[in-house]
């Protein structure tokens, strides 16, 4: 096991919060279409089970992890002071925080304070008690699993950064962890029992759409970054894995892989996946909230609600979408998806607009 100095000092910020309710929106469509469950929540990543009828979910904004009861929307705060959560799971009691890197300064974004937590994976209790964190970045740095070599602009020069972690979301399943680790474009395996990180699946770089096919990419290196975003299980212990494809059209794809990381099945023709998840009927659903996103300052005209989908494909193949605003995780549980939305809403100046809801079946149209 491999413990961040940054990651043992955040011990003391993470606490057991009070509850904090939040009212749930008047059902707006039911099994048809899409109900808001839960509002308040601040950049909303990756959505998994918790305790009876309530669900988990990292807050990347604030560096939270809050559980949202499906019955009521009441929300309550669970961790705190992580920086930039973006993944978690629960399991044997205990919660499983994938935490990013910390935004860009040139993003506008403050500097995290002093003994916050980046690039780790974090095991807490539901009541704040730390256990165990895991270096991801260290990793990273003695092994590089996809063998790129990244560069970064200094002063007008590239200069050589030996690797990146960015760590996305988190699939916790028998005695290991799985972690999307979307900077190392790598998806690793922590085992449980003794601390050790190792490799599971790189996926490859994408070549094989028209604006990745040539793609100037770190050195030796030609077509767009495979970035895997979430991961899920499905039926027969299936493992599904989802990725941005450096958020290039038609670049995005779902790994299926078996249970030990060898690809069972590609779902190609997808954009900027950001999450995924699987019905006990076979659906894959997956999500976008990339394309439509102002990348700059949104034009006057701009409408948020606009942007993201998410796509349901059935075993033979057919497609459908439903709107969902800025959707990254997805979840299905008690007969239903739920997904958490407006959850880029932040990056437009709109703190605590994000939101989980449940999308019904007759949200779903045909796709063309």
């Amino acid at each position: 096991m491999r413990r961040s100095r940054a990651a043992v000092g955040a011990a003391a910020a993470m606490a057991l919060v009070a509850v904090s309710p939040v009212t749930a929106l008047a059902d707006d469509g039911g099994e048809d279409g899409i109900t808001t469950v839960a509002t308040g929540l601040d950049g909303p990543r990756q959505l998994s089970e918790f305790k009876a009828h309530q669900l988990v979910v990292a807050e990347s904004d604030t560096g939270e992890v809050s559980s949202v009861d499906l019955r009521d929307g009441r929300v309550r705060t669970l961790l705190s002071g992580l920086g930039n959560a973006q993944g978690v799971d629960y399991k044997y009691g205990g919660l499983f925080v994938a935490v990013g890197e910390a935004p860009p300064a040139e993003d506008g974004a403050p500097p995290p304070p002093p003994g916050t937590p980046t690039q780790v994976v974090i095991e807490a209790k539901p009541n704040g008690q730390l256990l165990r964190t895991w270096d991801l970045l260290e990793y990273e740095l003695e092994n590089n699993p996809d063998g790129q070599q990244q560069f970064m602009e200094v002063d007008g020069e590239e200069v050589p950064v030996e690797t990146l972690s960015n760590p996305y979301a988190v699939l916790a399943q028998g005695n290991r962890l799985l972690v999307s680790d979307a900077g190392a474009n790598a998806v690793l395996a922590i085992d449980l029992q003794t601390g050790k990180i190792s490799t599971f699946f790189v996926p490859p770089v994408v070549t094989d759409t028209p604006e990745c096919a040539e793609a100037e990419n770190n050195p030796g290196t030609v077509g767009c970054d495979p970035v895997p975003t979430e991961i899920a299980e499905g039926r027969n212990g299936l493992i599904y894995v989802g990725t941005l494809g450096a958020e290039a059209p038609g670049a995005g794809r779902v790994y299926v892989l078996d249970r030990h990381g060898d690809v069972v099945d590609v779902i190609t023709g997808l954009d900027s996946v950001t999450g995924v998840d699987v019905d006990p009927y076979g659906n894959v659903y997956v999500s976008n909230v990339i394309e439509g996103f102002p990348m700059g300052p949104p034009p006057d005209d701009f409408d948020p609600s606009t942007v993201g989908e998410v796509t349901r494909i059935s075993p033979d193949g057919e497609r459908a979408t439903a709107q969902v605003t800025m959707p990254t995780g997805l979840e299905w549980t008690h007969g239903h998806l739920y997904a958490s939305a407006w959850s880029l809403a932040g990056f437009l100046g709109m703190p605590s607009a994000g939101e989980v809801q449940r999308v019904g079946s007759g949200a779903f149209s045909a796709a063309p």
